[in-house]
């Protein structure tokens, strides 16, 4: 008897004092996990890339023992971050052309494109960022001087939201356009009846193909830039608005070999090839990669004038923009993606185009549940059009368009449809979520100025004072879940990330500051101190 009470104990004891083994234990941090209470603790226990507890310090060190523990040093813990609408093997291509981003004037931008082509000789001279509203003339450039520097090498720049060429002659040549080619859904311009060496949206299809397609080093490359510029900032989770399916299985294979950690939301750009591969195919669905959407653009961008609007153009009387893709092919394509498992994603600018868009919607998705279909962009919305996405439709945003384009926005709508641009928090009322991105290269690629455009409404010199239209802005607690939980659940990934549960995917960031009770001025100069992708650190 005496033995067996002895043996009792001994298995008391052991079952009382014995700790699950796991990979990792980060503690003493200021945790906000962003589950369904906001709720906020102190420590996470890691095993096999998931997070298996997330509590108190005490209360996990009672359960748990780790190979590996980190001391966050009373530091602030969130989300992997997600964009929820970006370009990111473009923002990796772009490392490989001239960058124009900043430039205060097309003389600048000529003598950027000379030095660059000096240093890295190129057949065909590329490069991306300029934006003519930054300049003292704001009008569009003319290619005269391109012509006299580079009559023989084709050049080909692109404006900062990719919805305009500046070109030369020897490009316009190579494509095949002159005076009198015609083409719907956007604009040769003309001044005279010369041409002036700008595409406005469809006809910069025809410089696309004659541009030399990158070799598979180059992609690799370019993926590879992207994804370190993206870790840096911790974005975890990136959207990419617009992949072709060679693209998309280059990264698979990339991340099946473990030569890249990012986890990317890819949108199929819409082409017949992809259309009829993928929708056939069906969902491709990994840990790291996940292909269940199609990228349709409905209208061009309002700084190049492309958006397509109810109206004329306030600072451009009888022009109305135009729709990329027609109306009848708008309808079209949403009974055939309506009709397999693809969620449709819809770049919709101008007011024009979103009733377009949310109308085909509406119709293709009458008694389908759960479609969870977007608008990409959202930017300008007629007041009576707003009550289309109490429906189901997501808003997909990007704060820091506003307070990029808050300057010129007034002068292209007008002081009453601007009050409806722009408008996070009224999207966010009827459609109860919305889903925040940057949509970088357009934009910075960081989160941190996501969050301080949408809570603040403010440029980093804090204009205009007390923020732009601030009816519209987002509070913090809002936005932090725009940026995880509610990008997430855009994604049909509510289940895996988004928030720091037990269960979900190991992918969190440890942030240098206290996003959510810091200044909100000192928000941009955030740093991503460390990251983490299924408990992993990849910075």
């Amino acid at each position: 008897m005496k033995k067996l009470l002895l043996f009792c104990s001994a298995v008391v004891f052991f079952a009382c004092t014995s700790k699950e083994d796991v990979d990792l234990i980060v503690y003493n941090a200021n945790i906000y996990t962003v589950d369904d209470d906001f709720s906020k603790t102190s420590c996470v226990a890691i095993k096999d890339g998931k997070f298996v507890a997330v509590s108190e310090t005490a209360d996990i060190y009672k359960k748990y023992t780790a190979k590996e523990e980190l001391d966050a040093e009373g530091k602030t813990i969130v989300p992997g971050l997600i964009d929820a609408h970006c370009h990111f093997y473009g923002l990796g291509l772009n490392q490989q052309v001239v960058d124009l981003v900043g430039t205060s004037s097309f003389d600048e931008i000529v003598k950027k494109v000379d030095e660059f082509q000096r240093e890295r000789p190129s057949s065909f001279i590329m490069g991306r960022g300029w934006d003519q509203n930054d300049w003292e003339i704001k009008e569009f450039p003319t290619k005269d001087k391109l012509d006299e520097l580079f009559p023989d090498t084709p050049v080909a720049l692109e404006r900062i939201d990719g919805h305009a060429y500046i070109v030369n002659q020897k490009a316009l040549d190579l494509a095949g356009i002159t005076a009198d080619t015609k083409m719907d859904g956007g604009e040769i311009v003309k001044k005279d009846g010369k041409l002036t060496g700008v595409l406005v949206d469809n006809p910069m299809g025809m410089i696309n193909a004659i541009i030399p397609q990158p070799s598979r080093e180059n992609q690799i490359q370019a993926l590879k830039d992207a994804e370190k510029l993206c870790l840096d900032y911790g974005l975890t989770t990136v959207n990419d608005a617009g992949l072709g399916r060679s693209t998309i299985e280059l990264i698979d294979s990339l991340q099946q070999a473990d030569e890249m950690a990012i986890r990317v939301y890819a949108m199929v750009s819409n082409s017949p090839d992809n259309l009829d591969h993928f929708l056939n195919t069906g969902i491709i669905k990994t840990d790291q990669l996940n292909v269940r959407s199609v990228k349709v653009y409905g209208d061009g961008a309002l700084g190049s004038r492309g958006a397509a609007l109810k109206a004329p153009y306030s600072d451009q009387p009888g022009h109305y923009g135009a729709m990329v893709t027609p109306v009848d092919q708008i309808g079209a394509l949403a009974e055939r993606i309506a009709a397999s498992e693809y969620q449709m994603n819809t770049h919709a600018i101008g007011d024009s185009a979103n009733i377009v868009v949310l109308r085909a919607y509406q119709k293709a998705l009458e008694g389908k549940e759960d479609r969870r279909w977007k608008v990409e962009h959202a930017q300008v919305i007629s007041q009576s059009d707003f009550d289309y996405f109490e429906n189901g439709i997501i808003p997909s945003i990007q704060p820091t368009h506003a307070t990029s384009d808050m300057y010129w926005a007034e002068d292209r709508l007008g002081a009453e449809r601007v009050k409806g641009a722009y408008a996070y928090k009224k999207l966010l009322d009827k459609a109860g979520l919305v889903a925040l991105g940057t949509d970088f290269p357009v934009e910075q690629v960081s989160p941190f100025l996501t969050f301080y455009a949408a809570v603040a409404r403010q440029d980093l010199e804090n204009y205009p004072e007390g923020g732009y239209q601030m009816e519209n802005a987002l509070s913090r607690e809002e936005t932090l879940k725009g940026m995880t939980i509610w990008a997430a659940y855009s994604n049909f990934e509510e289940d895996e990330k988004g928030s720091i549960e037990p269960g979900k995917l190991a992918d969190f960031v440890i942030l240098s500051d206290d996003i959510m009770a810091m200044p909100i001025d000192n928000v941009p100069d955030v740093k991503a101190e460390q990251v983490f992708v299924g408990g992993v650190s990849v910075k």
